[in-house]
């Protein structure tokens, strides 16, 4: 039997309700041979040791810690007991398809990409609803004002409509909700950055690649799915509400505006800082809404935004107890 040239790396996103699935699916989809190291960031008691029994079983490294890990911090833990060509990336909220993992080996070794991204879908595999199907990441500068745009092909389009027109080409921006990387550019490009806790590590991580004059592809031929979180179930709280923190988004931004010199004022952040408050309150929409049905509905929307706010305080003093916690 072959050698196998990948190891796959799971990591913490947000949440660890969904590790049964992720991981199953991994092992149930997958049609070539692999590595397997799984980063456990202070799970609770059911998953710590179900992942216990899985890494027995099925003879994986499982690497836990008993704080919880921002996603860099999780990636640079595998780092040093890869010994494989290349290396796939994936949070422990992803559904992959069958197939995914041959076909992101199949660009590398056809292309020579440094790093290669499947297609992403969101919400559930047969709504077929496109999360991102490769984008631009490119710096603009603007009355002397430098400013960082993205863009995420195809984003919010249904899969059937666009299908013909999702070709295997070079991208400039792919998402670490899965991600085939090239072990050997790590010696060019150094480790993750983990002083980007929560936001604009994909963005740093393609722009240190493309600065290195590496190559990124889109494979529209590998399929995996983000699961949202929602529901959340109760002990995923914790972590989600420290993972998306203010005090982590804000610091992140503020570290990546200085790292690549973008202006203080950039859209750049404040798109970032925007998409980050919304998705905190993402899992926390069906409490949210059932609390403001007790309210008058002809409140003001200034009363709505305040009631936002308070809930979001109160959820957040109740399950995170340092939003600064140190990783």
């Amino acid at each position: 039997m072959l050698e196998p040239q990948v190891t796959v790396v799971v990591v913490p996103r947000e949440r660890f309700s969904y590790t049964y699935k992720s991981l199953e699916g991994i092992y149930a989809h997958t049609d070539i041979s692999f590595k397997l190291i799984y980063i456990d960031g202070n799970s609770p008691q059911k998953i710590k040791y179900y992942l216990e029994a899985q890494a027995q079983k099925k003879g994986f490294r499982l690497i836990r810690t008993e704080n919880y890990l921002s996603p860099n911090q999780a990636r640079n833990l595998a780092l040093p007991y890869i010994d494989t060509k290349y290396v796939v990336f994936i949070d422990n909220d992803v559904q992959v398809t069958p197939g995914w993992l041959n076909k992101l080996v199949e660009c590398a070794e056809e292309t020579d990409a440094w790093v290669v991204g499947p297609l992403y879908l969101d919400g559930k595999l047969e709504n077929q609803n496109i999360h991102m199907a490769g984008g631009y990441c490119k710096f603009k500068n603007q009355h002397g004002k430098l400013d960082l745009y993205e863009q995420r092909r195809y984003a919010k389009k249904f899969l059937p409509t666009v299908k013909s027109q999702l070709l295997r080409e070079p991208t400039k921006l792919i998402e670490f909700h899965c991600v085939l990387v090239r072990t050997a550019i790590f010696k060019k490009i150094g480790y993750f950055d983990e002083k980007l806790m929560s936001m604009a590590e994909e963005s740093d991580f393609c722009l240190s690649v493309n600065a290195a004059d590496g190559t990124i592809y889109f494979e529209p031929d590998s399929i995996v799915v983000y699961v949202l979180p929602v529901p959340l179930a109760w002990y995923d709280l914790p972590y989600f509400l420290l993972r998306w923190s203010d005090a982590w988004n804000q610091a992140s931004l503020s570290y990546f505006q200085q790292k690549w010199g973008l202006a203080k004022d950039a859209k750049f952040m404040t798109i970032g800082y925007n998409w980050a408050n919304r998705h905190r309150l993402v899992p926390l929409q069906p409490i949210q809404n059932f609390m403001l049905s007790l309210l008058p509905w002809r409140v003001q929307s200034q009363t709505y935004l305040n009631f936002r706010g308070f809930f979001e305080r109160i959820v957040t003093r109740l399950f995170v107890k340092d939003q600064h916690q140190k990783i």
